[in-house]
Protein backbone atom coordinates (compact mmCIF):
# COMPACT_ATOMS: atom_id res chain seq x y z
CA UNK A 1 0.00 0.00 0.00
CA UNK A 2 0.89 3.31 -0.94
CA UNK A 3 2.07 6.32 2.29
CA UNK A 4 0.61 9.22 2.03
CA UNK A 5 2.33 12.04 4.18
CA UNK A 6 0.62 15.17 4.95
CA UNK A 7 3.39 17.63 5.97
CA UNK A 8 2.39 20.33 8.57
CA UNK A 9 4.56 23.93 7.82
CA UNK A 10 5.47 23.71 11.50
CA UNK A 11 8.01 21.90 13.42
CA UNK A 12 6.91 19.62 16.18
CA UNK A 13 9.08 20.62 18.79
CA UNK A 14 7.72 22.50 21.92
CA UNK A 15 9.50 25.62 21.06
CA UNK A 16 8.39 24.85 17.11
CA UNK A 17 4.90 25.29 18.28
CA UNK A 18 5.44 27.95 20.80
CA UNK A 19 6.97 29.99 17.46
CA UNK A 20 4.11 28.47 14.98
CA UNK A 21 1.07 29.85 17.61
CA UNK A 22 3.03 33.25 18.16
CA UNK A 23 3.54 34.04 14.46
CA UNK A 24 -0.14 32.66 13.86
CA UNK A 25 -1.48 35.02 16.75
CA UNK A 26 0.96 38.45 15.16
CA UNK A 27 -0.65 36.90 11.88
CA UNK A 28 2.97 36.57 10.15
CA UNK A 29 2.86 32.76 9.66
CA UNK A 30 0.39 30.43 8.55
CA UNK A 31 -0.17 26.67 7.75
CA UNK A 32 -3.47 25.88 5.92
CA UNK A 33 -2.82 21.91 7.03
CA UNK A 34 -2.83 22.92 10.10
CA UNK A 35 -5.80 25.00 10.28
CA UNK A 36 -7.88 21.91 9.45
CA UNK A 37 -6.48 19.39 11.75
CA UNK A 38 -6.51 21.52 14.43
CA UNK A 39 -7.26 24.66 14.71
CA UNK A 40 -5.95 26.31 18.11
CA UNK A 41 -6.40 22.82 20.03
CA UNK A 42 -3.25 21.16 20.31
CA UNK A 43 -4.85 17.62 20.17
CA UNK A 44 -6.39 18.08 17.06
CA UNK A 45 -9.92 18.57 16.13
CA UNK A 46 -12.67 15.50 16.27
CA UNK A 47 -14.05 16.07 13.13
CA UNK A 48 -10.28 15.27 12.17
CA UNK A 49 -9.61 12.64 13.72
CA UNK A 50 -12.75 10.85 12.76
CA UNK A 51 -12.21 11.11 9.36
CA UNK A 52 -8.78 9.65 9.64
CA UNK A 53 -9.76 6.84 11.05
CA UNK A 54 -12.74 5.90 8.48
CA UNK A 55 -10.15 6.38 5.61
CA UNK A 56 -8.52 3.59 4.05
CA UNK A 57 -5.34 5.03 3.11
CA UNK A 58 -2.02 4.51 5.39
CA UNK A 59 -1.90 8.21 6.09
CA UNK A 60 0.45 10.05 8.40
CA UNK A 61 0.75 14.03 9.47
CA UNK A 62 4.23 15.27 10.42
CA UNK A 63 5.62 17.92 11.15
CA UNK A 64 8.57 19.52 8.81
CA UNK A 65 11.34 18.83 11.23
CA UNK A 66 10.36 15.03 10.88
CA UNK A 67 9.99 14.64 7.55
CA UNK A 68 12.68 12.80 5.21
CA UNK A 69 14.42 15.22 2.22
CA UNK A 70 12.90 13.53 -0.17
CA UNK A 71 9.40 13.70 1.40
CA UNK A 72 10.41 17.55 1.52
CA UNK A 73 11.85 18.02 -2.44
CA UNK A 74 8.60 16.18 -3.60
CA UNK A 75 6.46 18.76 -1.36
CA UNK A 76 8.13 21.90 -2.72
CA UNK A 77 6.04 24.86 -0.71
CA UNK A 78 4.60 23.44 3.07
CA UNK A 79 2.15 22.37 3.78
CA UNK A 80 1.90 19.96 1.48
CA UNK A 81 0.47 16.09 0.63
CA UNK A 82 2.84 13.72 -0.61
CA UNK A 83 2.79 10.06 -1.71
CA UNK A 84 4.90 7.21 -2.38
CA UNK A 85 5.46 5.61 -5.59
CA UNK A 86 7.69 3.26 -7.16
CA UNK A 87 10.01 6.71 -8.11
CA UNK A 88 9.90 8.47 -4.57
CA UNK A 89 7.73 10.52 -3.48
CA UNK A 90 5.30 12.87 -5.38
CA UNK A 91 3.05 16.32 -4.53
CA UNK A 92 -0.78 15.14 -4.12
CA UNK A 93 -2.17 18.58 -2.58
CA UNK A 94 -0.39 22.08 -2.09
CA UNK A 95 -0.40 24.80 0.41
CA UNK A 96 -2.62 26.43 -1.59
CA UNK A 97 -5.34 23.88 -1.79
CA UNK A 98 -5.91 23.36 1.82
CA UNK A 99 -7.96 26.66 2.70
CA UNK A 100 -11.09 25.35 1.00
CA UNK A 101 -10.98 22.04 3.56
CA UNK A 102 -11.20 24.36 6.93
CA UNK A 103 -14.22 23.80 7.77
CA UNK A 104 -14.71 20.31 6.62
CA UNK A 105 -12.01 17.68 7.21
CA UNK A 106 -13.79 14.67 6.33
CA UNK A 107 -13.91 16.34 2.77
CA UNK A 108 -9.87 16.93 2.91
CA UNK A 109 -9.50 13.33 3.51
CA UNK A 110 -11.81 12.68 0.61
CA UNK A 111 -10.19 14.45 -1.68
CA UNK A 112 -6.41 13.32 -0.29
CA UNK A 113 -8.49 9.51 -0.76
CA UNK A 114 -9.09 10.74 -4.40
CA UNK A 115 -5.76 11.99 -5.70
CA UNK A 116 -4.46 8.99 -4.37
CA UNK A 117 -6.60 6.82 -6.13
CA UNK A 118 -5.43 9.03 -9.31
CA UNK A 119 -1.60 8.52 -8.58
CA UNK A 120 -1.70 4.64 -8.50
Amino acid sequence: MQEVVGIYNADGTIGGELSYALAKLARRGSCELCDVTHGWNPLGKRSWKAAVEQSDLNLTFIHRDEALPEQLAAAGQLPAVVMSSDDGWRVIMTSSEFAEFKSDPGALIAETERRAADHL
